[in-house]
């Protein structure tokens, strides 16, 4: 995240960035693009004495120079946080605290007995996820995004997946790799399971699912059309999935099948869409792939994306070294990459 920090600082001048970074003193913009990831909408100009407490919205972070992976959780505006893996008995890794199996109760509980801090420009975001078993995605599960393509909307569910080496965090960069000369966006909403499933119905799937957090699908296009379809090329390589910024347990979402999805790119609007739209609700793909494989805790779902990537725009659009994507979701919050050159 550094790295990238330090490339957007160093391109301030340049109209190719929206306003909003134009307008940040580089001393507070580091603070400023935490805060503005983490947060959902709530003002954030409280005194501190008004800052809200932490509630079950958990990032994986360093502090400064100390590479230890730390455990948190965050105020929905973004301004306070609350490490859980310093002295909660809660493990240090998200995937390991999955599996200790604690109720919402006892970490509302727990979040209430830690020290609270001000949200602070020496905090790294790391993915909230950063080892999982499965990143499982969902195509063509949006109608607009099957009529971009003029194709009928599929009778199931298509599934694909992308490797771990993806995997990068909500302010980190995106490698332009020389293999590719058409790299595009593609927001969606994750799901994170919370444990083992197997062989689930549609009416108890939900139960199964710890939280969402975003993901944006960035994709190699003409890997996917090359030898008859590398998708998994396309899709897999290092840095094509940023997530974050923090996984939102699922008693903050009242519905996740009715939340607000949009991409920028450079301030532009790319896509906008809502959750209502999937084809495939997140209960029958769980259900649908617990069928025939086990679902493991920490396990992500990539659920697919609206209408508006750059492959389907008259004239086509692809990203290009020192673009911004920022990428949202209604209640889960944003992320900022920046496009870099290998």
């Amino acid at each position: 995240m550094a790295k990238c920090l330090t490339k957007l600082l160093s391109k301030r001048p340049s109209s190719r960035l929206p306003e909003l970074y134009i307008t940040i003193e580089p001393h507070t913009f580091r603070r400023y693009l935490m805060r503005n990831v983490l947060g959902v909408g709530v003002s954030q100009d409280k005194k501190p004495e008004e800052l809200k407490k932490p509630t079950l919205r958990f990032i994986q972070f360093l502090r400064g120079n100390d590479d230890r992976q730390r455990l948190g959780v965050v105020s929905e505006d973004g301004n306070t946080f609350a490490e859980l893996s310093g002295g909660a008995c809660v493990s240090n890794d998200f995937l390991a605290f999955l599996k200790q199996g604690f109720s919402s109760q006892e970490l509302l509980h727990k979040i209430d007995r830690v020290q609270c801090e001000r949200m602070n420009d020496r905090l790294i975001l790391l993915p909230p996820i950063i080892n999982p078993g499965k990143i499982i995605c969902v195509g063509l599960n949006y109608k607009g995004h099957c009529d971009e393509q003029n194709k009928q909307p599929p009778t199931d569910p298509v599934f694909f997946s992308k490797f771990g080496n993806a995997l990068v965090g909500p302010l980190d960069c995106v490698v332009a790799h020389n293999v590719t000369k058409r790299l595009d966006w593609e927001v969606e909403l994750a799901v994170v399971m919370n444990r083992k499933c197997r062989h689930v119905k549609c009416k108890d799937a939900m139960n199964y699912v710890f939280g969402y957090t975003i993901a944006q699908d960035i994709s190699a296009r003409d890997w996917q059309k090359r030898n008859g379809g590398q998708f998994f090329i396309g899709k897999s390589m290092d840095t094509f999935c940023p997530i974050g910024p923090a996984v939102v347990h699922r008693s903050m979402i009242d519905d996740p099948h009715n939340l607000y999805l949009k991409c920028t790119v450079n301030g532009e609007e790319k896509q906008s869409g809502n959750t209502r739209e999937m084809i495939f609700r997140i209960d029958e793909l769980i259900s649908r792939l617990s069928s025939f494989l086990t679902l493991l805790p920490g396990d992500l779902i990539l659920t697919g994306t609206p209408k508006g990537v750059g492959m389907y725009l008259k004239p086509p659009q692809y990203l290009k070294v020192g673009d911004v994507i920022q990428s949202e979701i209604q209640c889960v919050g944003k992320m900022i990459n920046q496009v870099i050159a290998p």
